[in-house]
């Protein structure tokens, strides 16, 4: 038996679009929106978009998978490069 768990970061869903939308300009198309605000309010992301559930979505069936079979234990990230830091 293996025990694995995702660990997602920023994912678009319709409540992050709203959020997104509360701090950048409502009138951007959703693509230039999320730049903006991906530049504006998350620049330490290396994927520098939100991430699609997809792709955790993805990580879930590989973890599900038989290629998995000797990936257990593990804290998987799913979240484009965004780390939060502690330092300045």
């Amino acid at each position: 038996m293996t025990v694995n768990s995702v660990i997602a970061g920023p994912t678009r869903t319709a409540g992050v679009e709203d959020f997104v939308y509360q701090l950048v300009d409502k009138n951007l198309p959703w693509e230039e929106a999320q730049r903006v605000f991906m530049r504006e309010h998350r620049p330490q992301s290396l994927l520098r978009r939100l991430i699609e559930p997809e792709e955790i979505a993805n990580m879930v069936v590989y973890l599900s998978s038989s290629f998995a079979s000797a990936t257990t234990g593990g804290a998987l990230r799913v979240d484009g490069g965004y780390v939060d830091s502690i330092l300045p």
